[in-house]
C-alpha cells in the first residue's frame, strides 16, 4: 500500500500528466452599446493582448437599455500560451491574489473582473476613457486535446478532469492567492 502512494506521489512530478496549466484566457469588455464607446473598448484590448478582439452582438432587444437585437456591445480576445499567463498574473495582482471561492467554476475554471484597466499597466488615454474587463481562466490537464480533435476523438475521463477543488488548489500554489468565503 505505501508503495502505491509513493508511486501516486511521484506521478505529480513535472512531466506528469496531472499537472494543471492555462488552457486559456478569455477578456471581455461589455460595454453595451455600439459605436465609439465599443470601438476604444475594442482598442484597448488590441492595445492589452496584441490581438484583434471579436464583437459581441446582443442575443435580443432591450428596449429599457437601449440595445437591439444583433447589435455590436462587446469586445472579446482570446489569449493562449505565454501571453496568457502573463496577462493572468497581472490580472490576479490587481486583485491583489484574492479571489472568492465563487469565482471557481464546477469544471475547474475561473475568472474575475476589474474595474479599471489602467491597472493592468496601459497608459490613460482621455479620450479612451476608463473600461473594466472580465478575465476568464480556463485550465486543462495534457491530453485534453483527445476531446476536441476530428480524427478518432475520444473523452476525457472523469479522474483526468479538472474539478473546482484542484483549480482552487492549483490557484493557491501556483499564485500563493488568498480564497475568501465573503464577498
Amino acid at each position: 500500500v505505501l508503495a502505491m502512494a509513493d508511486a501516486a506521489a511521484a506521478a505529480t512530478g513535472p512531466g506528469s500528466m496531472r499537472n494543471i496549466k492555462v488552457d486559456k484566457l478569455v477578456v471581455n469588455i461589455s460595454t453595451g452599446e455600439a459605436g465609439d464607446r465599443l470601438t476604444y473598448a475594442a482598442r484597448v484590448l488590441e492595445a492589452l493582448t496584441g490581438q484583434k478582439p471579436v464583437l459581441g452582438r446582443a442575443r435580443y432587444t432591450v428596449r429599457q437599455f437601449g440595445i437591439r437585437r444583433n447589435e455590436a456591445i462587446a469586445a472579446t480576445v482570446t489569449v493562449r500560451g505565454e501571453k496568457a499567463l502573463d496577462l493572468v498574473e497581472r490580472g490576479l495582482r490587481v486583485k491583489e491574489l484574492e479571489l472568492h471561492y465563487e469565482n471557481f467554476s464546477d469544471t475547474g475554471n475561473f475568472g474575475f473582473g476589474i474595474k479599471e484597466h489602467i491597472d493592468l499597466g496601459v497608459k490613460y488615454d482621455p479620450t479612451t476613457g476608463i473600461f473594466g474587463m472580465d478575465f476568464y481562466v480556463v485550465l486543462k490537464r495534457p491530453g485534453a486535446r483527445v476531446a476536441r480533435k476530428k480524427r478518432k476523438a475520444g473523452r476525457v475521463g472523469a479522474p483526468h478532469r479538472v474539478t473546482k477543488d484542484e483549480a482552487m488548489k492549483w490557484f493557491k500554489d501556483t499564485y500563493k492567492g488568498i480564497l475568501t468565503h465573503e464577498k
